[in-house]
């Protein structure tokens, strides 16, 4: 039963040289499998790549790239392609955000935020297609997670830029799910709360050392929880799972205080 969990093949992972995308790629890697990994510098993610490849049995590719610029997903994609041989799995998880009032964010911030995430998501999934399909029909099911975050589920006050992005991607999940099932890709998404990440443990302080993983009571969680889900999502454990988000957020907060 445990290898119905299992990564083989090649994965394609977006913003992975930290927190989030490298807990992703070492999981696929640390099983075995290739990752084609990517992030904006050159000396960023290729030092990652090179620490993934010397400390698990799958092989690792950086390249630099910018989600937003189409040409560079291409061929970010068809180096994952020429040297593993196809793209098993996409990982979207590259993604960008800043902390504003909703009438303080400019049209230039609007669409950078959008670019990084919503049409970011869109430009690697539109380059990994044709491979994936390929994959897809070759017996065994090939898979696309997107990485969202609970902020596109239930909303963000001062980052409504981010999570009208987030959202869109969970609605983009679905939609593709249902569009690319005939051709073997299962498409879902993981919708992670706060996760102790570089980028959290500079804002709130908290880093990924005080988590305790066996502690249910909690609204914070690491990046290797969230690289739990996708291996659940990403492997044949879910091949009945296309469509869905998953929240991975902790203790739900479903109590309210009456206001008059």
């Amino acid at each position: 039963m445990t290898d119905r969990f299992a990564l083989d093949g090649t994965a394609v992972v977006t913003g992975a040289s930290k927190g989030i995308g490298r807990a992703v790629a070492e999981r696929f890697a640390a099983a075995g499998a290739n990752v084609a990994v990517c992030a904006r510098t050159d000396d960023e993610i290729e030092a990652a790549a090179a620490e993934i490849s010397d400390a698990y049995a799958g092989e690792a590719v950086g390249v630099a790239c910018d989600v937003r610029d189409r040409e560079a997903v291409a061929a970010f994609v068809e180096t994952a392609v020429e040297r593993f041989g196809g793209v098993d799995t996409l990982v979207n998880n590259a993604g960008a955000s800043f902390v504003a009032g909703f009438e303080d964010i400019s049209a230039n911030g609007w669409q950078s935020v959008v670019d990084v995430n919503l049409t970011g998501t869109v430009n690697c999934t539109q380059a990994a297609a044709d491979p994936l399909k390929e994959s897809g029909t070759d017996g065994t099911a090939s898979s696309v997670v997107n990485v969202s975050s609970l902020a596109g589920v239930q909303g963000a006050p001062h980052m409504s830029h981010y999570g009208a992005a987030k959202a869109a991607i969970q609605n983009l999940t679905r939609s593709l799910a249902a569009e690319w099932a005939g051709d073997g890709v299962r498409v879902n998404c993981v919708a992670p709360g706060y996760v102790a990440t570089p980028g959290v443990e500079a804002q709130m302080g908290i880093s990924p050392g005080e988590i305790d993983r066996e502690t249910v009571d909690r609204t914070v969680g690491t990046s290797a929880e969230v690289a739990d889900a996708v291996q659940f999502l990403a492997s044949d454990a879910a091949s009945f799972v296309t469509g869905e988000t998953l929240p991975v957020a902790g203790v739900p907060e479903i109590e309210h205080t009456p206001r008059t």
